[in-house]
């Protein structure tokens, strides 16, 4: 992680959650189921691979140049936060559990963020997909991005927030698949399940989506082949301690 690019939040007074066992990394991974469901206690973390966070933040960039501060507010390990900081000059990191060293901060606990954010980029626990996203649009002051698997369309539940009058402006598909596995990253793994980004952003971006069948609809954007050997970076590995 970038240190001169990457503040942080003073840690929360509560205690943390015990943080998730470790696990090995292979180099021969194993497929990833491509059905992400976790009890409502889980941490559910399945690590952002840093060249999956370099796209999102690269498209959010694109979208909005004045975007200056990002946070992740489920950071697990920080490998979002990682991937952010090539992009923005302020990155905060936080997190319900403990990991590695991150403040503890309960994002969907009904408490304001405690710093003001232009973009909340995340990979939300599947099961609170909603609440995180209501939550990051009540507070971000520019735009949300949340990266998760494309059947978390798949809802009539979440159908006016994702298409919606408020729903995403940007729907931007992984050309290759983004591997994710829990409790792990593994640089060389394979997976079933389907990931894209999705954007919303504020009307002070500016962004006006396309008419068609009398309503607005998210602009698709894919993220084509070639992006994770293009965004790759080899202080991923060194950072996270994978070992070759």
């Amino acid at each position: 992680m970038n240190a001169s690019a990457v503040r942080i939040l003073a840690p929360a007074t509560r205690q943390a959650m015990p943080p998730p066992a470790p696990s090995p990394v292979y180099r021969r991974a194993a497929l990833m189921s491509a059905h992400r469901v976790s009890p409502v206690d889980d941490a559910d973390f399945y690590p952002t691979p840093p060249w999956g966070a370099r796209a999102g933040a690269e498209l959010v960039q694109a979208l909005d140049p004045g975007g200056w501060t990002a946070a992740d507010p489920c950071c697990g390990a920080g490998h979002m936060v990682h991937g952010l900081a090539d992009y923005f000059p302020r990155v905060i990191g936080s997190d319900l559990y403990a990991y590695d060293g991150n403040p503890l901060f309960d994002f969907v606990g009904g408490t304001a963020y405690p710093r003001a954010v232009d973009w909340f980029f995340f990979n939300p626990p599947f099961n609170r997909l909603a609440e995180f996203i209501e939550t990051g649009l009540a507070q971000a002051r520019r735009g949300v991005a949340c990266l998760m698997r494309v059947a978390g369309l798949e809802t009539t539940g979440r159908f006016d927030l994702m298409h919606g009058a408020g729903g995403h402006d940007v729907f931007a598909p992984f050309a290759e698949r983004l591997p994710m596995h829990k409790g792990r990253w593994e640089p060389e793994g394979s997976s079933a399940a389907f990931y894209a980004w999705h954007v919303w952003t504020k009307p002070c971006v500016g962004l006006v989506k396309p008419v068609l069948l009398g309503a607005p609809r998210a602009v698709t954007v894919p993220i084509g082949p070639g992006t994770r050997t293009r965004l790759t970076r080899d202080s991923d590995a060194v950072l996270f301690g994978v070992r070759g």
